[in-house]
């Protein structure tokens, strides 16, 4: 199987056709370049090593989306949560997305609020930069102004 990301042949198995399936999707109808996707991104901890199955960056290379993929006979169950959490906590981004193919969960992190959204469907790129642009400004102004940056 050809792999647009990486451009190259791989090795057919039951997670990279999850993988690659999930990649189409966010090229064909959600609209991100695969210029703009990573598979098996090095992630590290002190001295451990971990893959973060597919990363999605915005146009200045900041990860946007980070999608943890298994195979259709691996439940998505809480060891497949702490895992993506994990490696959260090192990406920081605002999109979680975790699928066996059969089984998916999308969420949206609120940092001001400090709260996450269950998302039913995943949203377009485009819709993902305005969203998380509009969350940096007000940020900013929370930085910069103290407070909630409303007066």
């Amino acid at each position: 199987m050809f792999d647009p990301i990486r451009k190259k042949e791989l090795v057919r198995t039951p997670e990279e056709e999850v993988r690659q399936t999930l990649a189409a999707h966010l090229h064909h109808i959600c609209g991100v370049p695969y210029t703009l996707m990573c598979c098996e991104y090095e992630l590290r901890a002190g001295r451990k090593k971990y893959r973060a199955d597919l990363v999605l960056f915005d146009k200045k290379g900041q990860p946007l989306l980070l999608a943890e993929c298994k195979a259709p006979s691996v439940p998505v169950d809480r060891s497949v949560f702490e895992q993506i959490i994990r490696y959260n906590q090192l990406l920081k981004v605002p999109y979680l997305l975790l699928t066996n193919g059969t089984d998916s969960y999308l969420c949206r992190h609120y940092p001001l609020e400090n709260r996450w959204e269950a998302l039913s469907e995943i949203p377009s790129y485009a819709d993902m930069l305005h969203s998380t642009k509009i969350s940096t400004f007000v940020s900013n102004l929370q930085h910069e102004y103290g407070g909630n940056g409303i007066s």
